[in-house]
């Protein structure tokens, strides 16, 4: 099929797509352009152990993210998609979520806090872990699920580059010294909280929002509704953080940072994508244009391998012009996890875009369940066998993200669904 890429934008829906693809994008470039400011000086000024404690918090701060979180980005978004033409309803649905997350992250502050007193190894670094618990609270006065399913993506872009500009400017003021990395996710916490502000004052002055207490049975369903895709991202995040947290508990700090640096590069490369994904979920979802979403799907995949091809082959020239010498074993890891860009991307586009956008988000939410069991299961024997290092957790990935990738086109297939045929 002839992709004719002047025809896909033409009628009135299709250019509200693409305003909102180019918002995102503009956001992506931003999340591209900053971090290769920041990361960098932040590796060279801390060094890889430094580095190494603040990512080891990330990862282990990123599973109460993930249950703040609760899956609404990707229930809510539908939701509110579906249905943003009647106020009353998307009053419902944005009380509902953010009283739930607030609730939800009371509750995971209090079970990080026994936690982190009741082990040496998060004790010694305490204060570290509550600066960095800072960003998922910010991210509930930030509902990026609201701007996505009211299709208003200008927004997200504005205030997700008020927080990135502020830690940046935020970093090279105050990170001079090895010493200083405990302010590191302190600036990190203050950027979206001031973006979190911003966010809910566009809401109630923009969209006439108001907030109220539903029904207990309203604020049940919602809950109810979002648990599959909570079981999803909390999937997601067991093969993604979890990977740095193994490696902080069973290697040193060190080598964790040397795994960061790649990890965080590699995961730029996936965060490219981004934008499209996010931008199709709600716009397939309301108007099921399968026609456009295949040809939109070929072009990002024909970039996708022209991009790993180049990247693979220069990427410990990568690396070495964006962070500096002496970091071979983040060259080796991200060589590893670069391997896994031809098998993400397709997977990406065909789950939570297409499958859940559909009407078989089980597919897509399956396939990430199964997929941390297995990942869980590979990490387990890694660990009995004494065989944890940056190489092996590297090479689990690209299983972990395989059987993803396989689990989806199996939902494609059986459901005969049309993307690959005409």
């Amino acid at each position: 099929m002839k992709v004719n890429i002047k025809s896909i934008f033409k009628d009135k829906d299709k250019k509200v797509l693409l305003s909102n693809f180019i918002s995102l994008f503009v956001l992506q470039g931003a999340n591209y352009i900053l971090p290769l400011i920041t990361l960098p000086y932040l590796v060279r000024v801390l060094g890889a152990e430094k580095f190494g404690i603040i990512a080891f918090a990330q990862a282990f701060v990123a599973y109460f993210g993930i249950l703040i979180g609760y899956g609404f980005e990707l229930s809510a978004t539908k939701e509110i998609a579906e249905h943003r033409e009647n106020k009353e309803k998307v009053i419902e649905i944005f009380s509902s979520v953010i009283l739930i997350k607030f609730l939800i992250m009371l509750f995971s502050l209090l079970v990080m806090s026994l936690i982190i007193f009741s082990f040496d190894n998060f004790k010694k670094n305490w204060l570290i872990f509550y600066f960095t618990f800072g960003v998922p609270i910010g991210r509930i006065l930030f509902p990026v699920w609201f701007f996505q399913g009211m299709e208003k993506m200008k927004y997200i872009t504005f205030l997700n580059i008020t927080a990135k500009v502020i830690f940046t400017i935020f970093i090279f003021v105050f990170i001079r010294e090895a010493s200083d990395y405990l302010y590191v996710p302190l600036i990190n916490s203050a950027g979206f909280f001031v973006a979190g502000i911003i966010a809910m004052w566009i809401i109630f002055r923009n969209f006439n929002m108001k907030f109220i207490i539903p029904p207990f049975k309203t604020i049940f369903y919602h809950f109810k509704n979002s648990t599959q895709f909570f079981l999803s991202r909390l999937s997601v995040s067991i093969y993604t953080s979890t990977n740095t947290f193994v490696l902080g508990l069973f290697t040193t700090h060190e080598m964790v940072g040397y795994y960061a640096v790649a990890e965080k590069l590699y995961q730029a490369f996936h965060q490219l994508y981004h934008p499209l994904v996010n931008t199709l979920y709600p716009y397939v979802a309301n108007k099921k244009n399968i026609s456009l979403f295949k040809k939109i799907f070929k072009i990002a995949n024909l970039f996708n391998l022209i991009l790993f091809i180049i990247v693979f082959l220069l990427a410990g020239e990568i690396i070495k012009i964006i962070f500096g010498d002496n970091l071979d074993y983040s060259v080796n890891v991200f060589k590893i996890l670069i391997l896994t860009l031809p098998i993400v991307v397709p997977s990406m586009l065909i789950g939570y875009p297409f499958l859940a956008a559909m009407g078989f988000p089980k597919y897509a939410n399956n396939s990430v369940i199964f997929s941390s069991i297995l990942h869980i299961i590979g990490l387990g024997i890694l660990i009995l066998l004494n065989l944890v290092n940056i190489y092996t957790v590297a090479f689990m990935v690209i299983i972990t993200e395989s059987f993803v990738l396989f689990y989806r086109l199996y939902g494609i297939f059986k459901e005969k669904l049309p993307l690959f045929t005409e």
